[in-house]
This record gives C-alpha cells, sequence and structure tokens, in this order.
C-alpha cells in the first residue's frame, strides 16, 4: 500500500507520518530530506525531488513494503505521478490531508518550528499562505489538526487502514502489503 500525506507546511503531516510510519513498519519517504539532500548535491530539487521519492516509493512497493510519502503535494501532477506509482505497483493507493483550520495557530506552528533537517530552513508563514496548492479531483481522506491531535489521527488512520484491509482480496494483502 502507498499511503501518501499531502498538505501545507506546518499543518501536522510529518508528526502523523512518522508515528503512522513507526506504528505500521512502513518506509517513510519525506520529500524535504530529499530535496535537501539534492541541494547539498548542488541540484535544484523542484520537481525531481517528487521524481526520487516516487522512484524510491515504488522500488519498496514492488517488494512489498507499505510506503508513506510525506510531502506538500500540491498540484494534480504530483498526485497523478504517486497514482501512477501505486498502479505500477499494483498497490493501494490511500491520499491523506492534513490541514490546520485554526489560521492562528497554523501561522504559531510555521513560525515556532526549528528544522530537524541539517541544512534545511523552515519555511516562513508569508510563504506558506502564498505556497500553491490546487484543489483536489476528488476529496482525499481529510486530518483537521485544529480538531484532533497526532495521536488520534494516528488512531483514525490505523482503524481506516484495517477496514480498508478487510475490504482487500486476500491474496492482495498476501501478496502486496504489510499495512
Amino acid at each position: 500500500m502507498l499511503i501518501v500525506f499531502s498538505g501545507l507546511p506546518g499543518t501536522g503531516k510529518t508528526t502523523i507520518a512518522r508515528e503512522l510510519a513507526c506504528r505500521i513498519g512502513a518506509v517513510y519517504l519525506r520529500i524535504d530530506v530529499i530535496e535537501q539532500a539534492l541541494r547539498d548535491a548542488g541540484m535544484l530539487p523542484g520537481a525531481s525531488g517528487y521524481g526520487v521519492a516516487n522512484a524510491l516509493a515504488l522500488s519498496n512497493l514492488t517488494v512489498g513494503h507499505t510506503v508513506i510519502a510525506d510531502c506538500v503535494n500540491p498540484v494534480r501532477e504530483s498526485r497523478a505521478a504517486f497514482t501512477a506509482s501505486a498502479a505500477a505497483a499494483g498497490v493501494a493507493l490511500l491520499d491523506i490531508q492534513v490541514v490546520c483550520s485554526d489560521v492562528q495557530e497554523h501561522q504559531r506552528r510555521v513560525e515556532s518550528r526549528v528544522s530537524d533537517i541539517p541544512g534545511h530552513t523552515p519555511p516562513t508563514w508569508q510563504s506558506v499562505v502564498a505556497h500553491e496548492y490546487e484543489d483536489w479531483d476528488e476529496a482525499p481522506m481529510t486530518i483537521d489538526t485544529a480538531h484532533i491531535t497526532s495521536a488520534h489521527a494516528v488512531e483514525t488512520i490505523t482503524r481506516h487502514l484495517s477496514c480498508t484491509q478487510s475490504t482487500l482480496p486476500i491474496a492482495f494483502i498476501n501478496t502486496r502489503s504489510r499495512a
């Protein structure tokens, strides 16, 4: 299974995605880490970060690992690439959009962030507000971190995964994914 966390910086994606990855034993791919590695190598990340993430996701999916991608995923093209990776691996895709509907809390989170990636500069509130983020063609599962804790979000997603898994054919569950 490919689980893609999407949403603007400061909404809580990374906290939830990391915790879920630990809980279910998934491979965790964070676009910020990939893009910083590209910068450190003297390259411009742009769409390259998403290309690397999709290649890593596909290689892990094809050997039966569940993969969690943690990214802004702001445009239809990046979303379509993750859909194509899941389809190429023959696995289910779960899109999860993380939002923070409390604007003051969202701004506080962004402005108080300290980077946990060497060399990475966290975005400013102004850059978050101006960030391109297209509407979804089909509404993904949405988690609003203004109303629930990260622990509750992980529980909600874990329950959803359990229900989803119970509706998949047995052969699909046994041959494709641990989650």
